[in-house]
C-alpha cells in the first residue's frame, strides 16, 4: 500500500513540474512550493495543539469517571457492535472517547484515542497477528465516523478564507450517516469469511467440545 501511494506523490509532482515547464509556470510552482511548505508547518502546530488539549482532556474524564458515564450511555450500541467490549471496560472507555471526538468532527484528535483503544482492545485478542473482528468493525466506525459538528473541517475553511465555515453540515451529516451504514453493514457481513473468524470459531467450537 505504501508503495502504491509513494508512486502516486512521485507521478504528481513530476507531471506537475512537467506541466509547469510546459505552460511557462515555473516561478509559480516554486512559489507555491515555499509557501506550501511553511503552510504545512503551520497546520501541524496548530492542529498540535487540539491533539494536546484533547489528550488531556481524556487524561481527566477517565480521572474523573466521565468516560464511565460516556460509556454508559454508548454501551448499548458499542457492545452491540463489538460484543468484545462486554469484558473490556477499558477498551470500551476509550472507544466511546474516541466515538465522541468524532461526532463533534475532531478527527485528529480521536487519532490518539483511537490508537489507545486498539491497543487495549489487543490486549485480549487471541490471535496478536490477526486483527479481531471488532477491531475491524472500530476500523470502520473510526474512518467512517458520523460527525455532527464538523470543527476541525470548519477550522481549516475558517482559516482559508470561508466566511461561512459551518454551512457544510447538512452534507456532513449526509455524507458521513451513508458512509458509517455502508461500512458497518459490510463489515458485520464479511467478517464471517475472514480467516482471522474462521479461526475464532473452530477455536470456540473445540472449547465447548
Amino acid at each position: 500500500m505504501n508503495t502504491v501511494i509513494n508512486y502516486i506523490w512521485s507521478g504528481m509532482i513530476i507531471l506537475s513540474f512537467i506541466c509547469s515547464v510546459i505552460f511557462g509556470n515555473t516561478s509559480a510552482l516554486s512559489e507555491s512550493i515555499i509557501s506550501s511548505g511553511s503552510n504545512a508547518v503551520t497546520l501541524c502546530f496548530k492542529l498540535l495543539g487540539m491533539l494536546c488539549l484533547w489528550g488531556g482532556l481524556m487524561n481527566i474524564a477517565e480521572k474523573s469517571g466521565l468516560t464511565k458515564l460516556i460509556s454508559r450511555l454508548l454501551s448499548p450500541v458499542l457492545c452491540r457492535l463489538m460484543p468484545s467490549l462486554k469484558t473490556n471496560s477499558s477498551a470500551l472507555s476509550a472507544v466511546s472517547m474516541n466515538v465522541t471526538a468524532n461526532l463533534f468532527g475532531l478527527g485528529n484528535a480521536a487519532t490518539p484515542l483511537g490508537l489507545e483503544a486498539m491497543r487495549r482492545m489487543q490486549g485480549n485478542n487471541l490471535l496478536p497477528e490477526y486483527a479481531t473482528d471488532d477491531m475491524v468493525v472500530f476500523v470502520v466506525l473510526n474512518s467512517a465516523a458520523l460527525r455532527i459538528i464538523p470543527t476541525t473541517v470548519a477550522m481549516l475553511r475558517s482559516e482559508y478564507g470561508a466566511t461561512q465555515p459551518m454551512d457544510i453540515m447538512p452534507p456532513t451529516w449526509l455524507s458521513s450517516a451513508c458512509a458509517l451504514t455502508v461500512g458497518i453493514t459490510l463489515s458485520l457481513i464479511l467478517r464471517k469469511y475472514t480467516e482471522p473468524g474462521r479461526k475464532r470459531k473452530e477455536g470456540k467450537e473445540s472449547r465447548k467440545r
